[in-house]
């Protein structure tokens, strides 16, 4: 019994996945229902306000679910939101146990719904593949449980670090099936973060651009493809002419509540060009990282968060302990010491100041390769 349940949960996984770039602010879940060892029926969350996958399979289950055993990839929610609550719809369907990869992690109603399945007889059985079902929803679990969103750093250099020539040029580092994995990447987060020099200097979309044909394969719309786009500008320098202003989606304009309370018609200016202007807590010029992330957390529902920035920010990040897993993407090239670096970290002296990371995973993405680092210390 112990196998067919990490086999069917594995499935459940599998289904999961299908919704990791659609369902924000939503957790990505699967489900199957199994019937005298039998496939039944099967569904996953398409997206937020859309029914959940439990209801899905139990839809395509029909009569059949009567009796059946079903494998969910997370709780089933227990109260209404846009949607009614799943534990009810099992219950009503008549199943006869519920296999569950992991909690719902928000404190508020971790439980509940498996508490209501067992107050009706229904079997449960909790932490089959709950590892693998955290992975899936990292971003989900850190906003529930730390108020916070979790951080991904994207990088992109040579293999000697650096981001720019001496003589300026940048474009492009690496190759074209790289950037199309970043592509995916930024798809599938909620926000991204730059600084005002990063803007300045290179003028960024900070859009996704892909296929049609891979967008549709990983489930976005037109509008659900752009995670919004937010600039860090202290002393609000935002150019009126911002490529991204005129693009697709939002950019929010983070700047410190002094400089929006003195400067009202440079903000009035920029909410005219489709700017929204967020004001943060700021000390010497510098925003308030830990508000930053707050803000996207708490006012715009935002699971995850990508860096996609210059050395001075990124540093900043990782100096304030605030980066989750460091994504770099490293080109067959050397460019030379005197070009731009990948990193600003003024802080690390000696080597006792040392940053130390563990490596998650390697992978060829054409000619360059794609490295995902966590922080030991966490």
């Amino acid at each position: 019994m112990t196998h067919n349940h990490q086999a069917w949960m594995t499935r459940a996984i599998e289904l999961a996945k299908q919704g990791l770039f659609s369902t924000r602010p939503n957790p990505a879940v699967g489900c199957v229902i199994v019937k005298h060892g039998k496939l039944i029926a099967e569904g996953w969350h398409v997206k937020a306000g859309q029914p959940h996958a439990e209801v899905v399979a139990l839809q395509a289950a029909g009569d059949q679910a009567k009796g059946a055993t079903v494998y969910v990839t997370l709780e089933p929610c227990s109260h209404f939101g846009k949607t009614p609550p799943c534990a009810d719809a099992l219950i009503a369907a008549g199943v006869k146990q519920v296999v569950v990869a992991m909690q719902d992690p928000n404190p508020l109603v971790a439980g509940q719904g498996l508490a209501r399945l067992q107050a009706a007889g229904i079997k449960v059985e909790v932490g089959i593949q709950a590892a693998q079902a955290a992975q899936l929803n990292q971003g989900f679990i850190k906003r529930m449980q730390a108020k916070r969103p979790f951080v991904r750093l994207k990088l992109a250099s040579s293999v000697d670090g650096r981001t720019a020539m001496a003589s300026g040029e940048s474009v492009w580092i690496t190759g074209e099936a790289a950037r199309e994995s970043v592509h995916k990447l930024r798809a599938r987060h909620g926000a991204i973060i730059t600084g005002i020099g990063t803007v300045l200097a290179d003028d960024p979309s900070l859009n996704v651009r892909l296929a049609p044909e891979t967008q549709a394969k990983l489930g976005l719309d037109d509008v659900l493809c752009h995670p919004i786009r937010v600039v860090l500008d202290p002393n609000l320098s935002m150019p009126l002419e911002a490529k991204m202003l005129s693009l697709p989606g939002r950019t929010l304009v983070m700047t410190s509540q002094a400089t929006a309370q003195n400067n009202k018609s440079v903000v009035e200016t920029l909410l005219a060009q489709g700017a929204e202007i967020v004001a943060v807590q700021a000390q010497d010029d510098r925003l308030d990282l830990d508000s930053v992330l707050d803000y996207l957390a708490q006012e715009e529902q935002v699971s995850d968060v990508m860096v996609e920035s210059g050395a001075i920010v990124a540093g900043a990040f990782i100096e304030a302990g605030l980066v989750d897993e460091l994504h770099w993407f490293v080109a067959p090239h050397l460019m030379g010491h005197q070009g731009k670096p990948l990193l600003m970290l003024p802080g690390l002296v000696t080597m006792q100041d040392r940053i130390s990371l563990k490596a998650k995973s390697v992978e060829a993405v054409g000619d360059d390769w794609h490295f995902v680092f966590g922080f030991a210390a966490q």
